[in-house]
């Protein structure tokens, strides 16, 4: 006699390697199809268009390696891939820190933006460019890592209430370090000389220019070790959703988890601030529309950092159409976002 199949209240699908096995829902692997492919198709459209137009065809054949055209593979592999790849591994990273942060404050605004830890980054970058006269990407990527977990470390005593975080009080905190910050980098900005200002103003837009390949691949091995930790941590996460107290009853530590968890999703924003400048409301909308798309409650990591690539790569293509940085397009969007966000849980609380 076979025991009846448990009710998940949607379609799952089993999937096993070795032994290792996971449920993924049906609606979440379509999902997560069709951005993987709108994300390769909005690559190929930024592969090809610019200065230098190229075909579709011509972006396939260079970046297989097929074509006899130099120029072509000149253009897409050394010049435009780094951008793309860029975009894309930015857009996962801000996605994964905001999926966290939200899910760490069981609220829709609990973002990095939001919650002054970008600001922290920012300023920590700052303060490397202006005050220690280091422009290394090493340099840079450290001063925003520093920068955010010391803002991280801030909030989070700030927030500490009678032995335990309250989520509200986090996101209260955070927004009021993260106005004293933005002070702070208006001063940092002018107690510099014009030439320095400006340099920290066309990096603080956020910007994926002048980026090669040099930059990426050590951005990319930094995030490839920041999501297999995230891996080990995501298990706790969703069970600190269920609250502290039922964590503790199967055995979490609480704290260390959350903890841990603020440090990665730090990390996260501070390593695409030390490459691109602090780009804006990717890391608070891409969760949110994730959620939404695959109907999914709680932590949803997968198709957030889905969201997030497919989102920031389109708002790069835009950026470079009306030859605006892409922190700037995010911002434009991000903006309405934020306040649809806002009108619709004023709604809800009525």
């Amino acid at each position: 006699m076979t025991a009846p199949a448990l009710d998940h209240g949607h379609r799952v699908v089993a999937v096993r390697v070795g032994r290792v096995s996971a449920l993924l829902g049906l609606r979440s692997i379509v999902v997560g199809t069709l951005l993987v492919a709108a994300t390769l198709g909005t690559a190929v459209l930024a592969l090809r268009t610019g200065t230098y137009e190229l075909t579709a065809s011509e972006v396939v054949e260079a970046l297989l390696g097929t074509g006899d055209s130099q120029a072509a593979r000149l253009v897409v592999v050394e010049w435009r891939l780094p951008r793309v790849l860029f975009a894309v591994a930015c857009g996962a990273a801000l996605a994964l820190s905001g999926a966290i942060f939200q899910s760490l404050t069981r609220n829709p605004l609990g973002s990095p933006d939001i919650i002054g830890f970008g600001a922290g980054s920012h300023t920590g970058a700052l303060v490397v460019m202006l005050a220690l006269g280091s422009t290394r990407y090493l340099d840079i990527a450290a001063g925003a890592l520093l920068g955010g977990c010391a803002t991280a470390l801030l909030v989070y005593l700030l927030a500490v209430h009678r032995g335990s975080v309250q989520p509200f009080r986090l996101i209260i905190m955070g927004i009021g370090v993260g106005a004293l910050l933005g002070s702070l980098n208006s001063w940092l900005m002018l107690t510099v000389d014009v030439e320095s200002a400006m340099l920290a103003a066309v990096w603080a837009a956020g910007s994926f220019n002048a980026l090669g390949h040099e930059q990426l691949w050590p951005m990319v091995g930094v995030l490839a070790v920041l999501l297999a930790l995230l891996a080990l941590v995501a298990g706790g996460l969703r069970q600190l959703e269920l609250g502290d107290d039922a964590a503790r009853s199967l055995g979490l530590r609480a704290e260390r988890v959350r903890a841990a968890a603020v440090v990665l999703g730090v990390a996260l924003t501070a390593l695409v601030t030390a490459a691109a400048g602090p780009i804006t409301f990717v890391a608070l909308a891409a969760p949110q529309i994730a959620r939404r798309l695959v109907r999914g409650n709680g932590l949803v990591l997968l198709p957030s950092a889905l969201v997030g690539a497919f989102v920031l790569l389109v708002a790069d293509v835009v950026a470079q159409q009306v030859g605006f940085p892409v922190g700037v397009v995010t911002v434009c969007v991000g903006g309405a976002y934020l306040a649809w966000l806002l009108a619709t849980e004023f709604r809800r609380t009525r």
